[in-house]
């Protein structure tokens, strides 16, 4: 489990296709304190640390993870949020996320808004009825609060705090991006499907 306040800004370092995709990713984090095995969300994708150098670690993707997520794209030196998994007694800052991504949104508009910029995303036609004003949602990891909902689309500030240390930085209109919907959100409405 995570919480969606992303702690490193790392990078795609090599990736190989040759069998299933693995990803070594650079990274800040003291490696010395990071297991093999440990969980590790990158743009919210929850992967598992198979090898690790002193300022790098590896990790393998299905073909179900890349067929759900932004990760069949990726490429060396593509910018990536991490979040380690959370522990018990850490402060949950964000909101709970899995780190199982639902599906790709896109980003529709950019505008600035004072210091921040408000970002509108389209959300796939099957996730739209999760996202609601002042709920919550994760892009590419990052616990986010949204602002308006206008049928399939949905806007949220990103301050610039937040802008300088995540990949919301770079992104521009037309970007793919990883979108895990609110946990709750997804329960509530299993319980309220009459079918």
């Amino acid at each position: 489990m995570f919480t969606g306040i992303i702690t490193d800004l790392g990078s795609v370092r090599a990736v190989d296709r040759s069998g299933e995709v693995r990803f070594e990713f650079s990274s800040s984090y003291d490696m010395g304190t990071v297991d093999i095995g440990a969980s590790i969300a990158c743009n919210g994708v929850c992967l598992t640390v198979i090898e690790k150098g002193a300022d790098w670690f590896a990790m393998q993707a299905s073909a179900e993870t890349l067929s759900k997520t932004t990760l069949g794209g990726w490429e060396t030196g593509r910018p990536v949020n991490f979040e380690r998994a959370m522990k018990v007694g850490d402060e949950l800052g964000g909101h709970i996320v899995s780190g199982h991504v639902d599906g790709i949104a896109t980003v529709v508009d950019i505008q600035m808004d004072g210091e921040s910029k408000r970002f509108t995303f389209e959300a796939p036609q099957a996730l739209k009825k999760y996202v609601a004003p002042k709920g919550s949602v994760a892009i590419d990891g990052v616990s986010l609060t949204v602002n308006e909902v206008n049928d399939d689309q949905f806007g949220i500030n990103v301050i610039p705090h937040t802008q300088s240390v995540t990949t919301f930085g770079a992104l521009k209109v037309g970007d793919k991006v990883n979108m895990e919907i609110d946990m709750l959100a997804r329960y509530v409405a299993r319980l309220m499907d009459k079918d």
